[in-house]
């Protein structure tokens, strides 16, 4: 048997189909790489946004403990002054000087206030 030769336009289209082929493929596995490249970055830029917002929420929760105002003191139970103040508008209902309701006025405005 005589094997028969390919001509120069049989080797010339088979090397254009080699040659487009692995084009094809290196042009997809670099289309590959650069979305998994840019996939990783893109993640990276979440994470240091995340820590970012963190480390600002950390800044306002520590300047909001400083600017805050002291806890209000305790209101003081009725002392002495109280005490004595309605003692001597009794003395002064009892005695008649004042009638019921200047008496009832004059304690209401001194529990009040």
């Amino acid at each position: 048997m005589r094997m028969r030769r390919r001509g120069l336009v049989g080797v010339a289209a088979t090397t254009a189909v080699v040659a487009g082929t692995a084009g094809a493929v290196h042009h997809h596995q670099q289309q590959k790489y650069a979305g998994q490249q840019a996939a990783a970055q893109q993640a990276t830029e979440v994470d240091q946004l995340a820590q970012q917002q963190a480390a600002q929420q950390q800044q306002l929760d520590a300047m909001q403990q400083q600017a805050a105002p002291p806890p209000a003191p305790a209101p003081q139970a009725a002392g002495p002054d109280l005490t004595a103040q309605l003692q001597q508008l009794a003395q002064l209902h009892t005695a008649g000087v004042l009638s019921d309701e200047e008496f009832a006025a004059a304690k209401q405005k001194l529990l009040a206030g």
